[in-house]
C-alpha cells in the first residue's frame, strides 16, 4: 500500500508533558489526518529530539475507538452500556440536572475536576471560568507539583534556575529523582552535549537502574525516599575537606555555625545506613561535585512524591547551594520555570466571577470525598455531581477502591469530556467527545524551559467532537451563567492572554516564530543578585509559613512538625512484617500517567503491567521469572507479572506505568495500593510511598 503524500507540514506543540512541552513539526495528510510527527529542529531546547509516545501520535489521533459522538448512560455504571444522543440533548440534560441538583444540595455539591491531560491553558483552564460564575466547588491542585515545589521555592523563593540548555556548559550533570529518558528525552539530549563537548560527567540518582541511569559515569541507587541522607552527607563532607564555597555561603545564604554543627553528625557512615550506598560511593560523589563546582543539578518530581518529599528536595536543592554552583554559567540547580510565566489568565478562568469563599477540595482525596469523608469534604455536605475535563481519576488517583466506591454511586450524576473510553468516561452519565492538540487553537507553558508556544489547529476533528472550550460555554448558557460564557474564539482567547501579558500580538508571534520567550536574564537565573527572599538569601533553614503564604497554598500539619533547617525526616510509610516491601510506581517509557495506554505502539512495548523484584527476595519468596504475583496491603490488591531485576535494592518493588485496570487479571490497576493521604507540609499524594506484601497468585 502506498503510503500517502503529505500536503503540507504544520507546525505545532506537545500538550501532554509540561517540562518539554516540544514544538513539533506535524505532516497533515488531509483535512483531518495527521501523519509522522517529529521534534523541530530549529526549536533549541527540542533540538529534533521527541519521545517515542508522541512520535507515533497518529495512532492516536487516528484511532478507531475515538469517542466521536455525545452518549448517555444506559446500563449499570461502568458497564460501557451507552447510547449516542445529539450535542442538544447532552447539553441541556446537564443543564437541567446541574440546576437541580445546586437547587436541592447547594452550589458546592458540583466539582469542575480537571487537570493537565492537555496543558493548554485556555481549553485546560476555562472550566474556572463556570466554577467562578456558579461558585462550584473549588480544586486544590495537589497530584503533581504540590510537594516538589514546596521544597523548591523553600530554598529558593521562586521556581527558576538556570537555562536547562546550559547543561551543555557544565562539567558535571547531575539527574536527581527522574528518568529523563522515559519522561523528558530533551534533558538527555543537552546532558549528553555537556559529556561530549566537555567531557563532563553524568551523575544519575534514583531508586532503580532506569534507561537514564545506564548511561550515567557515577550512578547512585539508593532506597527510596532517602535522598535528603544523602544530600546531607555530601554537604557533611563538602564542609569536612574545605570543598564548600564559603565566601558564597557568607553573601547569598543564611548559613551559620548551628548549620554547620548540625551537618557536623550527617556523615557518609550515618546515610550509607540509611540509603544503602556504601561510604565510599557518597565519599566520591561529593568529591566529584566538589571539585567541579560548575554542576548542574537537574531535579524530578519522582523523588519528592514520598510523605518526605518536600525536605528532600529542599536538601537536594542545598548541595549546589553549598557549592556555589550558581556562581557558573551550566551550574545551579533547576526543577521548573513556572514561576516566571507573568500571564493574564483573568479571561480564561473568570476571576473576576468569583463572589464568595468557596470551600476548596483536595483533587487527591477525591476517593474520600465521594465516599462522604467529612475532613476531606471541609466539612461541607456531599458532592452529588462531578464535571471532568482532561483527567482520567479513576486511574490516577490514589485510593483507587475508594474512588471507585464514589464512582459507583447513583446518586452521582458524572459528565466526563473525552476523547477515548476510559475507565472514567465508563463510569459516566453523560460522556462528550473531545478534540485533541492538532484541532483546536492554544498556547502552552514549558515548567522545562523558558519559552510559551503557540500551537493552532491544523486538522479538524473527527465525528462530532468539541473542544473544552465549546463545552464549558455551553453549559454555562444552560445553568444560568451568562458572564462564564465568552464569544471570542480559542484562538482570540489566547490573543486577548498574551496581550493581557504583555507578550505581544499573537499574529505576529505566529509569523515570526511561534512562541515568546520568557527567559530571565542569566545573572537573576541564577540568583547571583540574591535569591528571592525579601533578604535575598537562600534558606537553608526554611520559613515554611511564608513559603505557604508566597504559594498561596494551605497547611495539612501543624507547622511545628516541619524541620527548623535543612534535615533528613523519616515520615515514609513503615514496612512491617506484614508488609515487607516498598512500593515505587515509576512512569513507564511509553505511557504518560493513563495517556497513550490505548494505542497500539504502547500496549506492545510495555506488554503486561509488570513487578520489578530483585533476585534475593524472589528466591526467598520461591517467586519465578514472568510468574503471576499479588501484591498489596491494607488497602487492597493487584495482580502483576513478576520480573526480577537486579537493578534495585532488596527489600525494594517497581511497578512502571499506569496502566488500564482492565489489563489486570483482578481488574484493579497499582493505584489500588496507594494512599490519599496529604503529604507534610501543604499536600499532595506519595504515589511513589507504600508498604506492600507480595506473594504467588493463587488461580
Amino acid at each position: 500500500m502506498t503510503k500517502p503524500l503529505a500536503l503540507r507540514t504544520a507546525r505545532t506543540v506537545c500538550p501532554h508533558d509540561c517540562p518539554s512541552t516540544c514544538a513539533l513539526d506535524v505532516e497533515v495528510l488531509d483535512t483531518g489526518t495527521i501523519g509522522r510527527v517529529r521534534g523541530a529542529k530549529d526549536d533549541p531546547y527540542t533540538a529534533g529530539v521527541i519521545c517515542e509516545k508522541v512520535a507515533r501520535y497518529a495512532e492516536r489521533a487516528n484511532h478507531p475507538d475515538r469517542v466521536l459522538y455525545p452518549l448517555r448512560r444506559t446500563g449499570p455504571k461502568g458497564s460501557g452500556q451507552f447510547a449516542r444522543i445529539s450535542w442538544d440533548e447532552a447539553l441541556d440534560e446537564i443543564g437541567r440536572r446541574f440546576l437541580e441538583i445546586e437547587a436541592e444540595h447547594g452550589a458546592e455539591s458540583i466539582w469542575p475536576y480537571y487537570y493537565a491531560g492537555t496543558m493548554g491553558h485556555v481549553h485546560r483552564d476555562g472550566i474556572n471560568r463556570l466554577r467562578n460564575a456558579k461558585s462550584y466547588s473549588e480544586q486544590y491542585d495537589t497530584i503533581c507539583t504540590m510537594i516538589s515545589w514546596t521544597g523548591y521555592i523553600a530554598g529558593t523563593g521562586l521556581l527558576t534556575g538556570p537555562n536547562p540548555e546550559q547543561m551543555a556548559e557544565s562539567d558535571c550533570v547531575v539527574i536527581w529523582g527522574t528518568n529523563p529518558v522515559n519522561t523528558q528525552i530533551n534533558v538527555m539530549t543537552h546532558a549528553i552535549r555537556a559529556r561530549k563537548e566537555r567531557g563532563a560527567k553524568l551523575v544519575v540518582v534514583d531508586i532503580y537502574r532506569t534507561a537514564t541511569m545506564e548511561q550515567a559515569d557515577m550512578a547512585l541507587l539508593i532506597r527510596p525516599g532517602t535522598d535528603g541522607a544523602l544530600a546531607l552527607a555530601v554537604m557533611h563532607i563538602l564542609l569536612r575537606d574545605n570543598l564548600a564555597d564559603r565566601d558564597f555561603l557568607k553573601s547569598h545564604t543564611d548559613f551559620d555555625e548551628a548549620l554547620e554543627s548540625h551537618l557536623a553528625a550527617k556523615t557518609p557512615q550515618w546515610a550509607a545506613e540509611i540509603t544503602g550506598l556504601t561510604p565510599a560511593e557518597i565519599e566520591a560523589f561529593a568529591h566529584l561535585v566538589g571539585e567541579n563546582p560548575r554542576a548542574y543539578f537537574r531535579l524530578g518530581y519522582g523523588f519528592s512524591r514520598q510523605r518526605n518529599g518536600a525536605t528532600n528536595m529542599h536538601a537536594a536543592l542545598s548541595i549546589p547551594t553549598m557549592l556555589g554552583s550558581w556562581k557558573y554559567r551550566g551550574g545551579g540547580a533547576f526543577h521548573s520555570n513556572s514561576g516566571t510565566w507573568g500571564l493574564d489568565k483573568s479571561q480564561i478562568t473568570g476571576a473576576s466571577l468569583k463572589k464568595s469563599a468557596v470551600r476548596e477540595l483536595d483533587m487527591c482525596r477525591i476517593g474520600p470525598i465521594l465516599t462522604g469523608d467529612p475532613q476531606a469534604l471541609e466539612g461541607g455536605g456531599p458532592v452529588k455531581a462531578l464535571l471532568i475535563q482532561n483527567t482520567n481519576p479513576m486511574v490516577v488517583t490514589p485510593d483507587h477502591a475508594l474512588t471507585r466506591k464514589g464512582f459507583e454511586r447513583e446518586d452521582l450524576f458524572t459528565v466526563v469530556h473525552e476523547q477515548f473510553m476510559t475507565e472514567t468516561a465508563q463510569m459516566a452519565d453523560i460522556v462528550l467527545p473531545a478534540t485533541m492538540f492538532v484541532e483546536h487553537n492554544d498556547y502552552y507553558t514549558r515548567g522545562g524551559h523558558t519559552r510559551v508556544l503557540y500551537g493552532p489547529k491544523i486538522v479538524d476533528a473527527p465525528g462530532e467532537a468539541m473542544p473544552n472550550h465549546f463545552v464549558i460555554n455551553e453549559i454555562a448558557r444552560r445553568v444560568g451563567a451568562p458572564d462564564a460564557v465568552t464569544e471570542k474564539t480559542d484562538r482570540e482567547m489566547v490573543a486577548e492572554t498574551f496581550s493581557r501579558s504583555g507578550y505581544g500580538d499573537l499574529d505576529e508571534i505566529e509569523a515570526a516564530s511561534g512562541f515568546v520567550d520568557r527567559a530571565l536574564p542569566d545573572d537573576k537565573s541564577r540568583y547571583a543578585d540574591g535569591f528571592a527572599w525579601p533578604d535575598g538569601k537562600f534558606r537553608f533553614k526554611p520559613d515554611w509559613e511564608a513559603t505557604r503564604i508566597k504559594r498561596g497554598v494551605n497547611w495539612v500539619c501543624d507547622p511545628s512538625e516541619m524541620p527548623a533547617m535543612v534535615d533528613f525526616v523519616n515520615w515514609n510509610e513503615p514496612t512491617s512484617q506484614t508488609t515487607p516491601f516498598r512500593l515505587t510506581t515509576s512512569p513507564a517509557r511509553t505511557f504518560l500517567n493513563s495517556t497513550f495506554g490505548e494505542t497500539p505502539g504502547s500496549q506492545k512495548r510495555e506488554g503486561t503491567p509488570s513487578l520489578l523484584m530483585h533476585p534475593d527476595d524472589a528466591a526467598r519468596l520461591a517467586l519465578q521469572d514472568g510468574a503471576p504475583v499479588t501484591i498489596g496491603n491494607h488497602r487492597g490488591s493487584v495482580e502483576l507479572t513478576l520480573r526480577i531485576f537486579d537493578g534495585l535494592r532488596t527489600g525494594v518493588v517497581v511497578a512502571e506505568g499506569l496502566h488500564p485496570h482492565k489489563a489486570h487479571r483482578k481488574g484493579r490497576g497499582i493505584n489500588t495500593l496507594i494512599g490519599s493521604d496529604p503529604v507534610k507540609p501543604f499536600g499532595g499524594a506519595a504515589f511513589h510511598d507504600a508498604a506492600v506484601w507480595v506473594r504467588a497468585s493463587v488461580a
